[in-house]
């Protein structure tokens, strides 16, 4: 039952997203506001939500982490009631601002007591459902979203896609009675200092690759990237600064720098952050396949084989893990690779070619087995005090890494297919997203060469140096 109620808090975020963009026709017709409304009703969850994820997390660890999920999700579904009432522009997206806020409290509390509270293979089964529930939520939302408004249930229209949210979040209330909370609440103070700097330079690169293409990128966009990274190295000076003062002021660092520094950690990192280039894929995908003259309704059936490889991959994850404890990222990795190179060269030969459905059941099923392992890689390497800092870093990296590559692989695919057509365009960035699937491959194997905290120390003649290396972690 627990369980359950941590895989409905992964559910509605991701859901929230996919399920809006169907519906945007319908709102700006209630509502008005025209295509900049449809911008700023995706852009203001996405931007909120990607922007505070780890400063969510780390309010889990330092105040309790069942106590975060459940004001995350009773704000959540607030918000949700706020945007399905709105009868203006302006309460709408004060409603998706809130469901940003909340969605980030809630989302890395799910991870963070799985990762607490199971070991071994139940951690292993945990994780894989999480995976499958991301899925879950991706084929479902681009599903539902018109299907909702066009069943038009008791006169609700688009409304219906946010109070749908109302029920599930019900359900997960009363699973919340049945939550544990391996935590023990340490007088620490929060770096509300860290949090700002943090959000302000998060906010500083994510609002420019979210809004930069639809407004033709123009020049204000490139002064608040560059302000942006500044202010992250001022914070990462700030927080390695309070790390070494933090017994005499009684303040945790947001990030504490021992976390990140944590061997392995970074490394899994970078490969979350490749692995999730394959979001700009489904943006290109529906711009290709409007070219290619397909209905919404066509379109949606021709990525259907990528959500059900999707679904699938994470619940083979644990048995897997029998025959293969390791290496399954790469593994999944690989068969993306290999998924998004066969599907540029039947794109190449033959255009629309409903061969495509095999490549890309691959590409969702190499998917499907990558994430969790890749999820499991990066969270063993951090201290399991650190378990809601190490779900939002995961989160953000995800969302972060999502509008880059939606900014740079669309803006690719757009230039592409201005100049020699949708076709060569989406054959060129499945090939670029492939060899950035290949990168994360490699480094998901570095990784894991790294012994994890939930690595017990060898003691069978092991040599001194490597049973450092295994027992020595960062102190908590």
């Amino acid at each position: 039952m627990g369980v359950l109620t941590l895989l409905a808090g992964t559910l509605l975020p991701p859901l929230d997203f996919f399920i809006v963009n169907l519906a945007i026709p319908s709102i700006q017709d209630d509502l008005g506001g025209g295509d900049v409304l449809g911008q700023q009703v995706v852009a203001s969850y996405a931007a909120t939500y990607a922007v505070t994820l780890t400063l969510g997390g780390r309010l889990g660890d330092l105040h309790g982490r069942r106590r975060a999920f459940v004001v995350g999700l009773v704000g959540f579904a607030l918000a949700s009631l706020l945007c399905g009432s709105a009868g203006e522009p302006w309460l709408l997206l004060i409603g998706r601002v809130l469901q940003g806020l909340t969605a980030a409290l809630m989302a890395p509390q799910s991870l963070a007591l799985i990762r607490a509270s199971l070991d071994g293979r139940d951690q292993a089964i945990a994780l894989g459902l999480h995976g499958a529930t991301l899925g879950l939520a991706a084929v479902i939302g681009q599903s539902s979203g018109g299907l909702l408004v066009t069943a038009d249930l008791w006169g609700l229209g688009w409304r219906a896609i946010f109070l749908i949210n109302l029920p599930i979040a019900a359900l997960a209330l009363l699973g919340s009675l049945f939550l544990p909370d391996p935590h023990t609440r340490g007088e620490a103070k929060l770096d509300w200092t860290g949090a700002i700097l943090l959000f302000v330079g998060l906010a500083g690169i994510v609002v420019p690759l979210v809004e930069g293409r639809a407004l033709d990128w123009p020049w204000w966009c490139f002064v608040v990237l560059v302000a942006a990274a500044g202010l992250l190295h001022r914070f990462w000076r700030y927080e390695t600064t309070l790390d070494g003062e933090r017994r005499r002021r009684r303040v945790m660092p947001l990030v504490p720098p021992r976390a990140l520094t944590a061997p392995g950690v970074r490394i899994a990192l970078v490969a979350v952050a490749l692995f999730y280039s394959i979001a700009s894929f489904f943006l290109v995908f529906s711009e290709h396949e409007q070219a290619a003259g397909r209905t919404p309704l066509q379109a949606s059936l021709d990525i259907l084989p990528l959500g059900i490889g999707f679904l699938i991959g994470p619940l083979t994850v644990p048995h897997l893990m029998r025959v293969l404890p390791r290496r399954i990222a790469a593994l999944g990795l690989g068969l993306e690779t290999v998924g998004f190179l066969v599907f540029a060269g039947l794109v190449a030969a033959f255009g629309q070619t409903p061969w495509a459905a095999a490549p890309l059941a691959l590409i969702g099923f190499g998917q499907g087995l990558a994430l969790p392992s890749l999820i499991r890689i990066t969270v063993t390497h951090i201290p399991r005090a650190f378990a809601g800092l190490a779900s939002g870093l995961v989160n953000a990296t995800l969302q972060i890494s999502a509008a880059l590559s939606v900014a740079v692989i669309g803006g690719v695919y757009y230039t592409a297919a201005g100049a020699f057509g949708s076709a060569h365009a989406i054959t060129a960035v499945s090939v670029l997203i492939a060899t950035l699937l290949f990168g994360s491959a490699v480094l998901s194997v570095r990784a894991e060469r790294v012994p994890s905290l939930d690595t017990p120390p060898k003691t069978d003649g092991t040599p001194d140096h490597q049973a450092k290396e295994s027992t020595s972690r960062v102190p908590l």
